[in-house]
């Protein structure tokens, strides 16, 4: 195998287990609601929040930093201790005896990851060149479409066979394999920027911002807005932002050089972003939850479910880096996050009438039932194809607009935001599902207290209802899932919608070049940053 190949290799396995653990506790997180204990009064579907939210929130907070260490210390040399950190910490995740500390485990997940995601792409970006490298990112991202379908099953599967428990750690061996490819086959990167220090306070203000923008509405929904610390966790999150922005635009060593900026494709890409891996976020995580909790789907099924969404991303995303690199990204980046969102809709229009579903009628298996292929089938479809068409020409025209030294802290601050956008718009959809959830609840039963902390800490929004419950009040329960349900897909299509929005009006047919002839995707002239007028 020659040399480039192994840093590819050494980039899919590494950011791959990453993405993988994202999957994987996507579909374990009901069992983990059911079976793990809570130390404090914190919700159920609050604590499935922070479980996913505490893994992206120090994720995005310290991919940037990541980037730049990367950029300065070495890609290799990190990438190695983040796959290192990384077992570390999923081994922690991995014998959790409550929910608090599988919290704290998965924040230190995202520490590691940190290093990881922004050190993949910069391994694969040193590595290849030209259509080569195009080629390269469409493989990077069949490979972690192929992750994310094997994911749901193998999670799926650990969960209903052994425990949730073996979901993390299933990552010990991969990470094993993924290092020593890294220490034994990878070469370091020639470009560097040694020397610059690193924005750590930049850093900290980053994290309380998103800290802040989501625990806060999150928390606010759960204790019905009455906590001062909610409000102080928002102006927390709405200060800290406001100093990063002017800290940015100032400081000589800040945690983003403002330098990244000056590219119009790196400024629409990363507003795109925003709202597509939001938008994507919503959807899969509410479905997921929807399905096992709602309509009876056991952890298998519900990740057998959006295997077809998979499929077109594994098998054809090197032959659409190679179209979109002659056509230009503007018509993947248009057409895809719309097909994405007419899979919302789709799904949107799942029945919310429980007797719709038969639940109950037949054991759980790890077959979805027969509706599956009524109602949720074909709106997995549309959205798998819509994935298809955006993901890697997003990556492809993301990486060509930065320069090469600058790789790993551009990526970083790219992949930042795509789990910023889950963060903020997750906090929004989790505010709708509950207020829409409890609202109908509360119109269907209204003999039913739902503003009672214990209704609360027992009855979730799109969870399983409790086993004690009569059969008219589970009724109004499931339905008023079905209910919360179909806010969250439309949320979801909306922001789909404004990401599709933002790359047909923001990227330009052609870009002024001056002095050089830039790195050109088609009808797209990407210039390289230090050359950009």
């Amino acid at each position: 195998m020659e040399r480039r190949s192994w840093s590819l290799l050494a980039a899919i396995l590494g950011s791959g287990i990453v993405f993988l653990d994202g999957t994987v506790v996507t579909v374990a997180l009901p069992a983990i609601g059911a079976q793990l204990p809570r130390a404090t009064d914190i919700g159920v579907l609050e604590a499935q929040s922070y479980i996913f939210s505490g893994y992206m929130l120090s994720l995005s907070a310290l991919l940037i930093v990541g980037g730049a260490l990367s950029d300065s210390w070495g890609r290799k040399r990190m990438y190695a201790w983040g796959l290192v950190g990384f077992a570390a910490a999923s081994v922690l995740c991995g014998l959790a005896p409550n929910m608090e500390l599988l919290i704290a485990g998965r924040v230190l997940q995202g520490v590691a990851g940190a290093v990881l995601i922004p050190g993949s792409l910069a391994l694969i970006n040193a590595a290849y060149e030209g259509e080569d490298r195009s080629r390269a990112f469409g493989i990077w991202t069949g490979a972690s479409a192929a992750v994310t379908i094997v994911g749901p099953l193998i999670g799926g599967v650990l969960v209903d066979v052994l425990s949730w428990r073996a979901a993390f750690l299933v990552n010990l061996p991969v990470l094993a394999v993924a290092w020593w490819v890294t220490h034994s086959r990878v070469e370091e990167a020639a470009e560097t920027v040694t020397g610059e220090k690193v924005d750590w306070f930049g850093a900290g203000l980053a994290g309380v911002a998103v800290a802040g923008l989501t625990f806060g509405p999150i928390r606010g929904q759960e204790t019905q807005w009455q906590d001062m610390s909610v409000w102080i966790l928002i102006g927390l999150g709405l200060a800290a932002t406001a100093v990063l922005v002017a800290r940015i635009r100032s400081h000589p060593h800040a945690l983003v050089p403002v330098s990244l900026f000056t590219s119009s494709s790196f400024n629409v890409i990363n507003v795109a972003t925003f709202f597509i891996y939001g938008a994507l976020y919503v959807l899969l995580t509410m479905t997921s939850i929807h399905l096992q909790g709602t309509l009876g789907y056991n952890a298998t099924a519900a990740g057998l479910a959006t295997v077809p969404a998979m499929i077109p991303l594994t098998l054809l995303s090197g032959k659409v880096g190679t179209w979109s690199a002659h056509t230009g990204p503007r018509p993947w980046l248009v057409g895809g996050p719309l097909l994405m969102a007419a899979g919302a809709v789709w799904l949107a229009l799942l029945p919310i009438d429980s007797t719709a579903w038969e639940i109950g009628s037949q054991p759980a298996s790890w077959i979805p039932p027969g509706d599956y292929f009524a109602h949720v089938f074909g709106g997995v479809v549309v959205f798998g194809l819509g994935m298809l068409a955006m993901v890697t020409p997003l990556t492809a025209t993301l990486m060509a607009s930065i320069s090469p030294e600058r790789a790993g802290v551009g990526s970083a601050f790219n992949n930042a935001v795509s789990r910023v956008g889950p963060q903020l718009l997750g906090a929004a959809a989790v505010v709708l599902v509950t207020a829409a959830f409890y609202g109908h609840l509360a119109a269907e039963s209204p003999t039913v207290d739902t503003s009672s902390n214990d209704l609360r800490a027992t009855v979730a929004p799109l969870n399983a209802p409790p086993d004690d419950v009569d059969a008219d009040l589970e009724g109004a329960i499931r339905s008023a899932s079905g209910v919360a349900f179909t806010r969250a897909m439309g949320l979801s299509a909306g922001i789909l919608v404004i990401g599709a929005a933002v790359s047909a009006f923001g990227l330009r047919k052609e870009a002024e070049v001056s002095g050089t002839e830039g790195v050109r995707l088609g009808g797209q002239v990407c210039v390289p940053l230090q050359e950009t007028a």
